[in-house]
């Protein structure tokens, strides 16, 4: 199971704490028939960048804003799902929001690693349409494929750098328990100023952490672990629970 699956189960539990009837959202079971194959990643290797969620934000943008409007998208139509009973298209939208949170609120996608990819290819993402295009860059010449190739794929490669960090991260929760940390404050919170706010400050926070700085350094230690189970997770599970609390009150309007 990957780390979005784990982190979709705990933050379902977390869910029942604060919602009165379960059957208001949809179980973890259908939400997770949205993961995997049929979730983001699983658009990204079907058909590589044809209507591909691409889950990158560069904190330190104010403008780079189209991962935060892709997650109040998902957020409106969970909404809408919900106020219909609409069951099936409600767990898509849980899982599809909460993929998209979980991704922004990863330290891995916020390393300007959309315009390091963009150097590196030398093409938007938009344009490279097929799985060779996506997996091997072309140079200028000889010298030139494999200098990039390696900065790539290699030994501390932008993107090896990327995986391992995202591998460490669901290596670190297996077999550990997680409390909610959504307190009574969050929920006013939420309902005065609304989920964006919400997520804005839980992006700070993150950032805050430096954490992918130090794994770029020190590669998995002790010091980056504890940091990721003790201060990213909660931190990532508070906002996907309050995600989908957020839809349930507007539901209820």
């Amino acid at each position: 199971m990957g780390a979005h699956q784990r982190l979709d189960r705990i933050a379902r539990r977390h869910l029942d704490k604060l919602i009165r009837d379960e059957a208001n959202f949809p179980p973890i079971k259908r939400i997770l028939h949205f993961e995997g194959n049929n979730g983001p990643d699983g658009v990204k290797r079907k058909s590589p960048s044809v209507d591909e969620p691409w889950h990158f934000i560069d904190p330190q943008k104010a403008n780079d804003t189209s991962l935060i409007d892709m997650i109040v998208d998902h957020l409106h139509n969970l909404t809408e799902a919900l106020k219909s009973n609409d069951m099936e298209r409600a767990a898509f939208e849980a899982s599809w929001s909460a993929h998209a949170i979980v991704d922004g609120l990863t330290p891995a996608h916020h390393y300007p690693l959309a315009d390091k990819i963009e150097e590196l290819f030398g093409v938007p993402h938009t344009e490279r349409v097929s799985v060779k295009q996506k997996n091997f860059i072309r140079g200028s010449n000889r010298r030139d494929t494999i200098s990039k190739n390696w900065q790539y794929w290699g030994g501390k490669g932008v993107f090896s750098t990327h995986v391992m960090f995202e591998l460490g991260v669901a290596t670190t929760m297996v077999g550990r328990r997680y409390r909610s940390t959504v307190t009574d404050q969050d929920l006013i919170d939420l309902k005065l100023r609304g989920y964006e706010a919400i997520f804005r400050e839980s992006l700070e926070r993150v950032v805050a952490m430096d954490v992918y700085r130090l794994f770029q350094r020190t590669g998995w230690s002790w010091s980056v672990a504890n940091i990721v189970h003790s201060q990213l997770i909660p931190e990532i599970l508070r906002a996907v629970v309050l995600a989908w609390y957020s839809s349930i009150k507007d539901s209820e309007i």
